[in-house]
């Protein structure tokens, strides 16, 4: 039996983030169709994981949608997992990745990205420090794609915050600064971002082509490592 594809998300509190995750998980569906995926939440939102699992038949390929590492990579997701489907194969997170790199470099020309702007990567941000690099290797990637130097900056923990690498990009020498929102949908994070007083702030990521290719592609990722554990 092909094992049901459950996307596991944060949650939120905004309705227009849940319209978004829910466009993401029809996008993904129209990838391989006959295959069944379900949408769940880590918290906050409705179904929670924890209820979505226990109701799955047959084998599980849980993918996180989440960017980067942190607690809910790490504590969260494996313990609700280990207490209600032991045997769900969990996939990797979904960043860095160079298809989140497209689907970014396309919302950034999409909001009228100059040349000559300076560019930040705002992601949400994590007590963990491998998360955090996780985000710096994201806007690694992404300034190897735009061709011009990338800024990491966070809207909650992290270093630069948002705010210290708005006024360092203003002291210098150009003349606008765009954000690239490292975020799947609306919500508290990018409206921080939205707020921050950049010339352009990109849309979350949402349901992009390429993201819904990228958690195939963790699916897949799963499903072999299985199959080389087990032979």
């Amino acid at each position: 039996m092909t094992p049901t594809l459950v996307l596991a998300a944060h949650g939120t509190r905004s309705e227009q983030g849940e319209r978004t995750l829910a466009a993401l998980a029809e996008a993904v569906r129209r990838d391989r169709p006959g295959h069944r995926v379900e949408l769940s939440y880590l918290e906050i939102s409705s179904p929670l994981l924890a209820q979505v699992l226990p109701a799955v038949p047959g084998p599980v390929v849980v993918v996180p949608l989440l960017l980067a590492g942190g607690y809910h990579v790490h504590i969260d997701l494996p313990e609700i997992i280990a207490e209600h489907r032991p045997d769900a194969l969990i996939a990797p997170k979904l960043g860095p990745h160079r298809l989140l790199t497209a689907a970014l470099a396309r919302a950034l020309a999409r909001s009228g990205l100059r040349p000559t702007d300076a560019v930040i990567l705002g992601a949400a941000g994590s007590s963990d420090p491998a998360g955090l690099d996780d985000v710096r290797a994201a806007a690694h990637l992404l300034a190897l794609r735009l061709a011009r130097p990338v800024t990491a900056a966070f809207a909650s923990a992290g270093t630069p915050t948002l705010e210290q690498a708005m006024d360092r990009l203003r002291s210098g020498p150009a003349t606008r600064v765009a954000v690239a929102s490292y975020l799947l949908a609306p919500g508290h994070f990018h409206s921080r971002l939205a707020a921050a007083g950049a010339d352009l702030v990109s849309v979350p990521l949402g349901a992009d082509p390429d993201v819904a290719a990228l958690v195939w592609h963790r699916y897949d990722q799963a499903r072999r490592l299985a199959t080389r554990l087990i032979s």
